[in-house]
């Protein structure tokens, strides 16, 4: 589909909607290890609430400030009013496949949905116990993030020039002594010490240790939070999904908030 009959799209489903308002409900939705997005609470699926803008943009769309989001599209009249949902709902129709925008320069492209997979705690495990004691950072966490970044791929690049485990982009690289970013335990440290320090900055807070690493300390000091980047949004959404099955996983117990 192309770029411009994707904003066409959204430009009709946005007049679906009530008219603009300065906030809008939006349901991120957990089931089957799927994370999406949809206007309603799925049947079925864990979802939560969040606000999100919905002022008028230069696109407009019914997701706020998140969207668009990449994928198809579906919807379905409940209780009188119609729903979409970026997930398949048997029942539900498909609308149409809408292409996310081109997000802003200096956010990285981590689509975040998707299938999030089982722990796999086999995966470079004494490195990450390593890092882990060494920083202080929980590996739970360390193997959250290098499952969301790479899947755990040592020899990982993405289109913005991320490597390694950890994805870590070269100045980062640098800045943490890592000379070799395809070593996993090279990339495992210098990456455990990138969080060590973000979450120096945030006092703990991983939401915005997340958002951090994926969109940049200077986008979420730019916002006074996460980014309204959708690929930001959701890949806040996955890593702590993965950190409470790591935990789980860990046999650790359920971290107060997550």
């Amino acid at each position: 589909m192309s770029r411009y009959s994707a904003l066409a799209l959204m430009t009709v489903l946005a007049a679906t909607l009530p008219a603009a308002a300065s906030a809008r409900t939006l349901y991120t939705c957990l089931r089957d290890d799927r994370l999406s997005f949809a206007t309603a609470p799925e049947p079925g699926s864990r979802c939560k609430a969040k606000q999100v803008s919905a002022g008028r943009s230069k696109h407009p769309n019914f997701w706020g400030s998140l969207g668009p989001v990449r994928g198809n599209v579906y919807q379905h009249r409940v209780g009188g009013r119609m729903v979409y949902s970026t997930r398949a709902i048997p029942g539900w129709t498909e609308v149409q496949s809408v292409v996310a925008l081109k997000p802003p320069p200096d956010s990285s492209v981590h689509l975040g949905l998707g299938r999030i997979g089982a722990p796999r705690l086999d995966a470079f495990a004494a490195q990450f116990r390593a890092a882990a004691r060494r920083t202080g950072v929980e590996d739970a966490w360390l193997r959250a993030i290098a499952h969301a970044e790479s899947g755990f791929d040592p020899f990982a690049r993405s289109p913005k020039g991320a490597q390694g485990v950890m994805q870590l982009m070269p100045a980062v690289a640098r800045a943490y002594g890592v000379m070799d970013p395809f070593s996993s335990a090279q990339s495992i440290d210098g990456g455990a010490r990138h969080i060590k320090s973000l979450m120096r900055l945030y006092k703990g807070d991983l939401t915005l240790v997340a958002a951090a690493y994926n969109a940049g300390a200077g986008s979420v000091q730019r916002f006074g939070g996460v980014p309204p980047y959708s690929e930001t949004q959701a890949y806040v959404e996955k890593v702590q999904a993965l950190y409470a099955r790591y935990r789980a996983a860990l046999g650790r117990s359920p971290r107060a908030g997550s």
